[in-house]
């Protein structure tokens, strides 16, 4: 994991930066002093959580009950406090819930939404037009396979599939709800239907008029953690490799960070010519960003309970 200067670094910089970002409502937004928004909130809180687990630390605490007042009745959570309309979001915060049981009936009722919340782009009628479309062979991909959209009623993506994965992966069976077994299945068939012919995932197609679509960093780390369950499986080691050859060029920290971690998951060595996260850093303090400096302190931490059992388990006693 870690050396010993990036321990120091995570310790020093990286986990001061997002207490002292914490608004007073127990909420983060994306920058210090912005609106408190459950995205940002829900990285930093795992970030935090997994730093001094297994102790709740206070404001840990404080975000919990940010979060639990923001789910709408319907046990999803918009992208904003106020707003009527659930989102992908509601996956991050499940996830996030998971780590305090007295935030059970949250999961319970997000995990419900997120389960019945199908992408339009896939439904029977959908489908059936798809069939008659001249559009049909643009997009060489199978409808019948489903995850989840960034906004309701909308298509699949990448990521939302990865992150309703994770937080359905690292929940307890008592929550899951009936239907979280074939939600799984399709999510996962969905994400190996838009896999890049090289290996590796971006947001959405993986052929577009018969041209591969270029693999980002960012979906393949997160569909390769969401896919953890298989490691050996052909299609995860063909990305796992496109990500190690990748590393040298990786030029945000975001992207570096989910590259390493995703890659120590996956019980592989981090390249000893990867830019250092310290160096980003020193260049422009991640831009004060809590979400990099989030995925930053998970990349660099020993702890790894955030992830599906079979995934934490590869952790630094």
């Amino acid at each position: 994991m870690g050396t010993e200067t990036e321990l120091r670094f995570l310790q020093t910089i990286c986990l001061p930066f997002l207490r002292s970002a914490q608004n007073p409502d127990g909420g983060w937004g994306f920058q210090p002093g912005s609106e408190s928004r459950p995205e940002p909130t829900s990285w930093a809180l795992q970030a935090l959580i997994q730093s001094s687990w297994p102790e709740i630390p206070e404001p840990a605490a404080r975000a919990f009950q940010f979060i639990r007042r923001t789910q709408l009745p319907n046990g999803s959570w918009p992208p904003i406090p106020g707003a009527k309309t659930g989102c992908w979001v509601t996956a991050l915060t499940c996830w996030a819930l998971l780590a305090e049981e007295n935030s059970a009936n949250a999961v319970a009722m997000g995990l419900d939404w997120l389960c019945k919340e199908w992408p339009q782009d896939s439904t029977p009628w959908r489908r059936l037009l798809a069939t008659f479309s001249s559009q049909r062979g643009i997009f060489p991909i199978n409808n019948s396979y489903r995850g989840w959209s960034w906004t309701p009623g909308t298509s699949s993506w990448v990521e939302p599939t990865a992150f309703g994965l994770l937080a359905l992966g690292a929940c307890p069976a008592a929550l899951l709800p009936a239907a979280a077994g074939r939600r799984r299945k399709l999510a996962e068939l969905m994400l190996y239907d838009r896999m890049c012919p090289g290996g590796g995932w971006n947001c959405g197609n993986p052929l577009v008029y018969g041209v591969a679509g270029e693999s980002m960093v960012i979906p393949t780390a997160w569909a390769l953690l969401a896919l953890g369950n298989q490691p050996q499986r052909s299609e995860n080691v063909l990305s796992v490799d496109w990500l190690e050859r990748n590393v040298a060029n990786i030029d945000g920290p975001g992207s570096l960070a989910l590259a390493r971690l995703c890659l120590e998951v996956y019980g592989r060595k981090w390249p000893s010519n990867a830019p250092e996260l310290s160096d980003y850093y020193k260049k422009n303090e991640f831009l004060r960003n809590v979400q990099i400096a989030a995925w930053v302190s998970l990349a660099l931490g020993t702890k790894r309970h955030f992830l599906p059992a079979q995934l934490a388990s590869t952790e630094t006693p």
